[in-house]
């Protein structure tokens, strides 16, 4: 029995001397682009991801393999240029910015915030190491689930960009462990609180991208009714429509409208069917700037607002030769160039 106690005293002794050279570390060790790509914005929402990968080490002193480890660690990422979480923004050459968010899940729900943030946590994790396998590294992924929200509609065509920079409460990770003798333990409680040791380390700076194309709809171009007409076309007849369009914020377009399916000479006519009325569509109410479709000629110029946008096309029936009783009709096909 003495010999017996004597031993258990020397083997206690060694595992003390042993705790002082046992070490754990955790870094991040690579970061994806979070690349959005297309962005419409006076369509719906787009979503993006990307991975962010980390690694944690133990490694033991002497009989360190009669331990484990068990780490709580949570990785941050970065504010934008302007220290904004939610929403994050991206920046193109005009200075427009592109508000997107983070999340950790992916229902887009939780925000992923810096380290040590309230309101938007980091994302968390939990590692443990087993007995007699020192020393071990363990790795893992997370998923960033991005998202740009809809209605951005003064966001201008261009690339848009945004840096998230590495540092310790950015992106970076932060741990708590706790070294358990045969791996008889708890996480901590937190990756800053708990355990009996811990660390941070900054991360790698990660890039955000999205690009808005320029674009144009067309929602409604309304008829253009000159109504009952005497058929003696003894003075002109004027009346107008209304051309709605959307373009996205600072693109540049032009209007052009055909000269219709029944033109002679570059003249506009109505048909009846055995019949034809002569009528002329203007770009402006003194009705003296034809509307055509060549481009920097006789087109109608504008730049878009992001928001819908009215034209009016101005009419004319001009004094002409008779004709006779009918319904006269014509169908002009309009375009936007951009």
């Amino acid at each position: 029995m003495k010999w017996f106690a004597l031993t258990l005293i020397a083997l206690a002794a060694l595992l003390g001397s042993g705790r002082a050279h046992a070490l754990t570390n955790c870094s991040i060790t690579g970061i994806t682009t979070v690349a959005f790509g297309p962005v419409n914005p006076t369509d719906g929402l787009v979503d993006g991801s990307a991975t962010i990968d980390y690694s944690c080490t133990y490694t033991g002193g002497l009989l360190g393999g009669l331990y484990g480890v068990y780490l709580t660690g949570c990785i941050g990422l970065a504010p934008d240029d302007q220290g904004s979480v939610s929403p994050r923004t991206l920046l193109n050459a005009n200075n427009d910015r592109l508000r997107y968010d983070l999340y950790k899940d992916s229902q887009r729900t939780s925000v992923w915030g810096p380290i040590g943030n309230a309101t938007y946590t980091p994302f968390t994790f939990q590692l443990s190491f087993t007995i007699l396998s020192s020393p071990q590294t363990r790795t893992g992924s997370a998923t960033i689930y991005g998202r740009v929200p809809a209605g951005q509609t003064t966001l201008s065509a261009g690339a848009y960009s945004g840096t998230l920079t590495g540092g310790t409460s950015a992106n970076g990770i932060a741990y708590r462990y706790t070294e358990a003798l045969l791996a008889l333990g708890t996480f901590p409680a937190s990756c800053q609180t708990g355990g009996g040791g811990g660390g941070a380390l900054a991360g790698p700076a990660s890039t955000v991208t999205a690009t808005v194309s320029k674009l144009c709809t067309i929602a409604t171009a309304t008829e253009l009714n000159f109504g009952s007409v005497s058929g003696l076309l003894r003075t002109n007849s004027d009346q107008t429509s209304l051309l709605r369009l959307t373009c996205t914020h600072r693109t540049a377009y032009q209007v052009g409208l055909d000269n219709g399916q029944n033109a002679s000479g570059g003249v506009r006519r109505m048909t009846s069917g055995t019949g034809f009325v002569a009528y002329e569509l203007y770009r402006d109410s003194q009705r003296t700037q034809r509307w055509g479709n060549t481009l920097d000629t006789d087109t109608a110029a504008g730049s878009g607002s992001g928001s819908e946008q009215t034209l009016t096309v101005y009419g004319r029936v001009p004094m002409q030769s008779a004709a006779r009783a009918g319904d006269y009709s014509d169908v002009v096909t309009v375009t936007v160039t951009y």
